[in-house]
């Protein structure tokens, strides 16, 4: 008989809580655990942090947790743009649509970066504490049962072949959209109907007017977001489906259509943008689970409710997540020497899901508009919808720079409930209190 190697044989780990997915979500609360003495395994199936995120905003409620956090100053020497005001170009016509000032103090601006700096930032953070620890190319392949308890889960290190057997006292569901963990639990993603794709691409930033993040014009939307000195992430919004026809097309015919929304962009998208292989699919539907908990289980950020891009919500949303996970999972861990049961765990759905729910309407109510737009608004003579929508972004102005709307840019910035940042519970390296800003 031939002898076992050692990747034949599982390895068993048993963390007090695994977090299934290294995003903003996962990578926030397993650093707020591991700072609070929690024996914490992070799991992430790719092998590195270094990859395509989508998700690039972050409303001024992050930095403002992160500056309780005491890691505000690190994240601000990554490349990064702050934006306190945000301005819309509609045939040629610009409007001020957005302006953070009476809303926000200094620590609290949109901030626009790529994931994979900040993800590792939390990462190398958290790993200064011993109760951490964290595993890339480890592919989640079903939650552990004990009953109808959830008590693991099940995985494999890729990177040697080792099958992986992790007991908690709670999962932590934080690996997006496509939720493994979700699917694995029988947990319905509740994703929404949405008539609109999103077509994402990067050009130098050199190139196009970043301080100007909305256009349109006779080919149809384009949005504009700075991530570093160097480069811009662009979106145009198209009818759901229609990707196919669009490439069909060819790439010349959408570099006209987007000359066309901002004529800047001429001379540059024909030497920065080669082919659709430059180009990625997003597709929008927001979702939002009616159970985010469970026995031994909670789902976190896209896992328990899919982000929508508009209003760039998603970021914010999983931070407030884990921030309110976090004080739930230490109340519940101090009341229990087992795994966590639903009872104690419905604290964090309680709190969140009513904040949630508000802004996947307000997200569903811009997609909306911008969906009637595309769909409908082109088809009337250029006569009646220049001046229909420059109207229609006047008012909109309107609401966003004065006092009529100061409630809702506070609900854009920090969400309807801002949670504090639940720093009595860490070992060492105590936070100031949080400012009224975020709490009123």
């Amino acid at each position: 008989m031939t002898a076992n190697t050692t990747s034949d044989r599982p390895q068993r780990l048993t963390p007090d809580v695994v977090v299934v997915g290294a995003g903003p979500a996962g990578c926030v609360l397993s650093y707020l655990l591991a700072r609070s003495g929690i024996d914490t395994l992070l799991l992430e199936r790719n092998a590195t942090l270094d990859r395509e995120f989508r998700g690039f905003g972050f409303q001024p409620y992050v930095p403002w947790a992160f500056d309780q956090l005491g890691i505000l100053d690190d994240v601000l020497d990554l490349p990064h743009e702050r934006i306190y005001h945000a301005h819309a170009s509609v045939y040629g016509r610009r409007y001020e649509l957005l302006d953070f000032s009476d809303v926000a103090s200094e620590n609290e601006f949109l901030l626009l970066m790529d994931q994979p700096p900040l993800l590792e930032l939390l990462v190398e953070r958290a790993s200064e504490f011993e109760t951490f620890s964290f595993r890339s190319s480890t592919t989640v392949t079903d939650v552990r049962k004990d009953g109808d308890w959830v008590v693991g889960v099940d995985a494999r290190d890729r990177e040697t072949g080792v099958d992986l057997e992790i007991e908690s006292r709670l999962v932590v569901g934080a690996d997006g959209r496509y939720s493994t963990v979700r699917q694995a639990a029988g947990i319905d993603a509740g994703l929404f109907e949405s008539k609109l794709e999103l077509v994402w691409f990067k050009l130098e930033d050199a190139a196009v007017d970043v301080t100007t993040q909305l256009r349109a014009g006779d080919g149809g939307v384009l949005v504009y977001a700075p991530l570093s000195g160097s480069v811009a992430q662009c979106g145009k919004p198209i009818p759901k489906g229609s990707y196919g026809d669009l490439r069909e097309r060819g790439i010349e015919a959408f570099r006209r259509d987007l000359v066309s929304i901002d004529p800047d962009l001429r001379g540059t998208v024909e030497t920065q943008l080669g082919g659709f292989e430059d180009c990625s699919l997003l597709h929008v539907e927001p979702g939002l689970c009616d159970r985010w908990v469970d026995d031994g289980l909670l789902l976190l950020g896209d896992a328990a409710h899919v982000a929508s891009p508009f209003g760039g919500q998603g970021n914010s949303l999983a931070v407030q997540d884990a921030v309110v996970a976090h004080e739930t999972i230490l109340t519940a861990l101090s009341q229990s020497d087992g795994p966590l049961s639903v009872d104690v765990l419905r604290r964090y759905q309680r709190r969140r899901y009513p904040a949630v729910e508000r802004i996947v309407r307000l997200q569903r109510r811009m997609e909306r508009l911008i969906t009637g737009l595309l769909l409908y608004g082109y088809r009337a003579p250029a006569s009646i919808r220049i001046p229909a929508l420059r109207a229609a972004f006047g008012t909109l102005s309107v609401v966003g720079t004065s006092s009529l709307g100061r409630r809702q840019r506070r609900l854009l910035a920090f969400g309807p409930d801002p949670p504090g940042v639940g720093t009595a519970f860490f070992v060492s390296d105590q936070a100031d209190d949080p400012p009224d800003t975020a709490t009123n």
